[in-house]
């Protein structure tokens, strides 16, 4: 389209013209435009139902490029959302109560107004106190200074052991069948089954929540650390009495998402105070407020059970999940009575030819967000797990077992995805090559294999638990841009895996988070 805007625009054949270094070129004339200038006008040409695309002859696709923003932010000059003023901004800390759907009930702030530098303390809805000053610390020390009585409302008794119960009893005669192979009924063998459950997890980006937000009467701006400028317009516009174009939201650099970034609420707090006090302010999150008061990764009950036929392979497959949905909590519809991300999350890839997968819907009071893969990192843990003990069963090498479930090559249909059983085999082979599979471990050494995208680990166990000693991970994602970004990826998602089997359980006691800082 950018080439056909500029030979329209030179009048001449198109195909004498030629796409190189960010600029169209017409080599016979020696004129040149660059995407930026030819932008507009592509735009308005219709777009081709069949476009060629280059598959061969890359010049930058498949070689490893430094990011241009990585000196900024390794000598501290990068703008985050954290670091952003405007002249005359206020600084400004909330005190939120910390059990979960708790409000306002009273409070006392003339031991804060005193405080150095603050200008304004009060409600800004009915769950916060914003206490605002010259300086993010003094709106803290402020903060700390305020007397508040919380109505802690009917989550106050809220603990870990009755979100558990309420997974473990919850009416399964709800449960909805969102895909299926086969007649998992009709299957007949040796039955096998198994229980996983997984946590709420926060998170924990390494920039706290944090939003700048400038009313000015007819229009609003804000710069915010985000994912999803164009909600934090439309949730903000009405609460402040404007229309959506009359609020400017401005992306800065984030310092880590996840997910949470998704969520908007930092946001919201700094628009409601910027009109309640007419200027410029910055709200700024701390690590506990972050911690305490946040959306968590849903807990989960993951029902498994196989039957196996006279060798050990699994004959039939079903995986019933039963916990909480992020999108019925936020006011979604359900999808024919499941979560509407499942189709895209929650598959099965193993060629069983009878295989139910199954959901019942609960409902929790504790706020609930999307966090990195959502559903399919819950789905692909406890499922993984399973074909683990299956092999156990069949008393077969957890590998092999995985290689000759993938052995034929097929396609398996899941809803708009296709799963290749020859990719499968592919980053399974991989990773065992490269972790040495077959070569005997040191004494007190165990490890371990996954498939999709594949991975070994290798632990020994300590006194205060597991210690990782390597993890090797192979991936089939098709054409690479840039192998140093994918490289990058892969190392960071080994981490944050890590960091979720090990350290990362969220807990509630009377309502509460009970975690508030990495060190918990």
């Amino acid at each position: 389209m950018l080439i056909s805007a500029a030979a329209q625009k030179w009048n001449v054949p198109r195909e004498n013209c030629k796409a190189n270094s960010s600029f169209v070129i017409h080599a016979a004339s020696g004129r040149k435009l660059s995407y930026g200038e030819l932008a507009t006008a592509a735009g308005k040409l219709p777009i081709p139902d069949n476009a060629q695309l280059k598959t061969g002859g890359y010049k930058i696709v498949g070689k490893s490029t430094p990011r241009l923003d990585t000196p900024s932010k390794v000598n501290g000059s990068a703008v985050y959302g954290i670091d952003f003023r405007v002249p005359g901004m206020k600084y400004a800390a909330l005190a939120r109560c910390e059990v979960i759907g708790g409000k306002v009930a009273d409070f006392d702030a003339a031991a804060a107004k005193q405080m150095p530098g603050v200008t304004f303390v009060d409600k800004i809805s009915d769950s916060a106190i914003a206490v605002v000053a010259d300086s993010t610390w003094n709106a803290i020390k402020a903060r700390r200074a305020l007397k508040v009585t919380w109505d802690e409302g009917p989550n106050k008794d809220l603990n870990s052991k009755s979100i558990s119960d309420s997974l473990h009893n919850a009416d399964e005669s709800k449960a909805v069948k969102f895909f299926s192979a086969g007649d998992v009924s009709q299957a007949d063998g040796r039955k096998i089954e198994a229980i996983y459950e997984l946590p709420f997890m926060a998170h924990a980006p390494m920039e706290p929540g944090n939003s700048t937000a400038h009313f000015r009467g007819t229009e609003c701006e804000i710069w915010a650390p985000t994912q999803v400028p164009q909600d934090c317009r439309d949730t903000i516009a009405p609460l402040i009495g404007l229309k959506p174009d009359q609020v400017k939201v401005n992306v800065t650099l984030i310092g880590g998402g996840f997910g949470r970034r998704l969520e908007h609420d930092y946001a919201v707090e700094a628009a409601l105070l910027s009109k309640a006090i007419n200027a410029p302010v910055k709200i700024t999150w701390t690590r506990e407020d972050d911690m305490r008061c946040s959306t968590y990764r849903p807990v989960s009950l993951h029902k498994l059970s196989a039957t196996l036929d006279a060798n050990g392979w699994p004959i039939a497959f079903t995986h019933r999940i039963i916990g909480p949905s992020i999108n019925g909590q936020k006011g979604s519809q359900s999808v024919q009575g499941v979560d509407a991300d499942f189709p895209d999350e929650c598959s099965f890839i193993y060629p069983v030819p009878n295989v139910a997968l199954e959901y019942v819907m609960t409902e929790t009071p504790v706020p609930l967000g999307w966090m990195r893969s959502v559903y399919a990192l819950q789905m692909a843990f406890a499922s993984e797990s399973f074909i683990d003990e299956l092999a156990s069963a069949a008393g077969k090498d957890p590998l092999e077992y995985r290689l000759q479930l993938l052995g034929k090559d097929s396609d398996i249909k899941y809803f708009d995805a296709t799963w290749r059983t020859s990719r499968l085999r592919g980053v399974l082979q991989l990773a065992a090559q490269k972790a040495e599979w077959k070569k005997p471990l040191p004494p007190g050494r165990h490890r371990g294999i996954s498939s999709y995208a594949a991975e070994v680990v290798e632990i020994s166990i300590e006194k205060d638990g597991p210690r990782v000693h390597r993890v090797l991970a192979a991936i089939d994602c098709g054409q690479v841009v840039n192998p140093n970004i994918l490289d990058q990826q892969i190392h960071s998602a080994v981490i944050y895996g890590l960091t979720n089997a090990l350290r990362a359980q969220i807990t509630i006691e009377n309502g509460r988070v009970m975690q508030s800082n990495f060190n918990d």
